[in-house]
């Protein structure tokens, strides 16, 4: 092994770097009040981390090319780190009042220096490993909370349903290896290219089943339909802030790294999980928006609405062009980590100070006594909702291009894109309808007892502040997805 590719791993240095300083800060720290400078420590190294992943890296290709990188992959990596930093800025006075600030923080870099190893990966198990580096801390997280019995019900679910999902998935990589003899990414594309010309039903079979099972257990961790059942009970359970950041940090990785082994990998069989993608696509949205409408608790809503958000996301995946289908999906993610968190931190604002009540009746007549998170909240749901001129409508507009880019609609394959696209676009009118629920919650309906004036901490009014900064900048300034679109 040559030990000097560790340095060529920078972001990965940068974060576990991270880790060591967060444990000795901790470790040492006795008292809880010598503690109140861990926040602030660890929100400048996070976005030093931002600052990392932003600087122009030449594509790396380390351990056997086991681990790889390029300017796409430290775009996202750099929206990752981005998205964490919201999360630690907004989480201070929950983990300060849990008592456990320095765990919370070791747990969250854990869990993210898992997923950067995994959008890395160049080969199937570098892959897995990430992802099981990912998800074993963020289950802990989950059941972070031990004072409520719901949060170790949401982490019971949660590990039982990762256990079954990678499972499966390593199921499905066997079926890889045994078809092709390697787990190498470029060369199972290889390989692929030769098994699917040769039209041997025989040979077919094992890359097929591979792709399947595959597909199902990341379906999982991006909780797209018929695989989501997980999500609506974990996300209730869980603590609000680690909600958040299952939402979108998690989400976001997985549907990047799904992408990337879809195009990068299993190019030769795209008339296989074409198809099962649009199928995966169409379910994703219309089940989770018809679930969201019945939804009369906040945190459950916005877990079918992530489930919905998944599938917009990997509607980027069905054109045909790589560039276009990675500039639109990671776009995407970065414009629903400000919108998404944006609404996770008055989420937990309001649940910090109202007894940890979390239904939407709670904010009937929210507008009387803080007319400026309901402002902020009303900004974030119209984004989500892709209403015009904030970010999340030229979100959507880009990944609809992306579904249909390259795609002819006069052949079969082509008039499904479209049609799946359409679909799509219904559904965001249907959107439109739970979204504004919220908002009439907090503007219309009357309550004679409405929720007390809030006073939020100055770490949350700055993490607010970002995420309204994004919702309406990054729409408006295209040099954003300029940017994006020239590291793709």
């Amino acid at each position: 092994m040559n030990y000097t590719d560790f340095l060529k791993m920078i972001p990965e240095a940068v974060l576990t770097a991270i880790l060591v300083i967060t444990f000795i800060c901790d470790f040492a720290s006795a008292r809880q009040t010598e503690r109140k400078w861990m926040n602030p420590l660890v929100s400048v190294m996070f976005a030093a981390l931002t600052v990392v992943c932003l600087l122009p890296m030449a594509p790396v290709h380390a351990f056997g090319d086991m681990y790889v990188t390029s300017s796409a992959v430290n775009v996202i990596k750099a929206i990752l780190a981005f998205g964490s930093l919201i999360v630690v800025l907004q989480s201070r006075s929950w983990a300060e009042a849990s008592g456990k600030e320095g765990e919370f923080y070791m747990l969250l870099t854990s869990t993210l220096l898992g997923m950067f190893v995994m959008v890395s990966a160049g080969n199937f198990l570098m892959f897995f490993l990430g992802l099981e580096m990912a998800s074993v801390p963020l289950a802990t997280m989950v059941a972070f909370d031990m004072k409520r019995n719901e949060s170790a019900e949401g982490a019971a679910k949660f590990i039982l349903t990762a256990t079954f999902s990678s499972g499966v998935m390593l199921y499905g990589i066997s079926f890889i290896y045994g078809a092709c003899g390697t787990l190498y990414f470029d060369d199972v594309r290889h390989t692929l290219m030769t098994v699917i010309a040769s039209g041997d039903l025989t040979k077919v079979f094992l890359p097929v089943m591979g792709l399947v099972f595959f597909f199902s257990g990341l379906g999982f961790k991006i909780s797209l339909v018929p695989f989501h059942f997980w999500t609506a009970d974990t996300y209730q359970g869980a603590p609000t802030t680690v909600t958040g950041y299952l939402s979108v940090i998690s989400k976001g990785a997985a549907a990047f790294t799904l992408l990337s082994i879809l195009f990068n990998v299993f190019t030769p069989m795209d008339r296989y999980w074409h198809v099962l993608l649009m199928i995966v696509v169409v379910l994703s949205i219309t089940v989770a928006n018809l679930f969201a409408i019945r939804q009369g608790e906040l945190k459950r809503f916005m877990a079918f609405s992530s489930i919905s958000q998944a599938g917009y996301i990997m509607l980027a995946a069905i054109g045909d062009k790589w560039p276009t289908s990675v500039s639109a999906l990671s776009y995407y993610i970065l414009v629903y980590v400000v919108a998404n968190m944006a609404v996770f931190s008055i989420i937990s604002v309001v649940e910090q100070n109202n007894g940890g009540k979390t239904d939407i009746d709670d904010y009937n007549g929210f507008y009387q006594t803080n007319p400026k998170l309901s402002f902020l909240m009303t900004l974030a749901m119209f984004s989500l909702g892709g209403i015009p001129p904030f970010a999340g409508m030229f979100s959507k507009f880009f990944v609809f291009m992306a579904g249909v880019d390259g795609s002819d609609i006069h052949t079969t394959m082509g008039a499904w894109s479209y049609a799946v696209v359409f679909i799509a676009l219904l559904n965001t009118v249907i959107s439109l309808y739970y979204y504004l629920k919220i908002v009439k919650a907090m503007y219309i309906k009357h309550n004679d007892n409405p929720l007390p004036t809030f006073n939020s901490d100055n770490n949350t009014k700055f993490a607010l502040a970002l995420c309204t900064t994004g919702i309406l900048l990054f729409g408006i300034c295209s040099y954003v997805y300029d940017w994006i679109s020239m590291a793709a």
